[in-house]
């Protein structure tokens, strides 16, 4: 009864749900990368100048995920110019699914805040008559501009991430955009596009990454 009573206790001793518990949720990797699209759209798109990067942190089925981007437009208009540049950043939570996956692989759903501080111009050039003569007519140039702006959006997100080799992960996050506010600064005309979102008028708008990642390990896993 006396060894009975002292394996019993040994066994007891080694297992400590809460010590589990806790060591679920410590991180074991974090992930850094970059978004490709973003990279080609730069060199392929004349009308388009931008980067992504892109990070993520496990705490056992959750991953917390961070994207910090920059974002210029350049359109050519019928009779005029309109320019964007600023910088993006959102923050939010990720659910992973494949839990029971030994590399890790990733499938998940999860929501971002996305914030975003930008500038924009516009010049615009049209033919004024004089004293309403249409024979008699120049042309005036009006330019307007849009400093110190800001604008934040809610995303709901989808995505998979699968390792590749060692630490090297592909994998892509799709995006539904909502609910856009812009304020601050000084506006002369309605704002047309917003970087890390898209077209201002949209009150939700789809977007697409496609990334690649490199695994930094925390600590091992038990």
């Amino acid at each position: 009864m006396a060894l009975i009573g002292s394996v019993f206790s040994q066994d007891k001793a080694k297992v400590n749900p809460a010590d589990t518990l806790k060591s679920k949720y410590l991180p074991t990797g974090l992930r850094l990368g970059t978004d490709l699209i973003s990279i080609i759209k730069s060199n392929v798109i004349p009308s388009f100048k931008g980067w992504e990067v892109n990070g993520d942190l496990d705490f056992y089925k959750y991953y917390l995920a961070v994207d910090y981007g920059y974002w210029a437009r350049n359109y050519d208009l019928v009779n005029g110019n309109y320019q964007n540049s600023g910088d993006y950043f959102r923050v939010g939570i990720d659910l992973n699914f494949l839990l029971k996956d030994p590399d890790r692989n990733m499938f998940f759903f999860g929501f971002r805040y996305g914030h975003s501080s930008f500038r924009e111009s516009l010049s615009y050039t049209y033919a004024d008559s004089v004293y309403g003569s249409s024979q008699n007519q120049y042309l005036i140039t009006k330019t307007g501009n849009n400093t110190g702006l800001s604008a934040h959006w809610i995303e709901l997100t989808t995505g998979l991430r699968v390792k590749i080799w060692s630490g090297f992960w592909m994998g892509y996050t799709a995006r539904l955009k909502f609910a856009p506010v812009i304020g601050g600064g000084k506006r002369e005309f309605h704002s047309f596009d917003i970087p890390g979102y898209g077209l201002a008028e949209k009150s939700d708008y789809w977007g697409l990454d496609y990334q690649l990642f490199w695994r930094f390990p925390v600590r091992k896993i038990k």
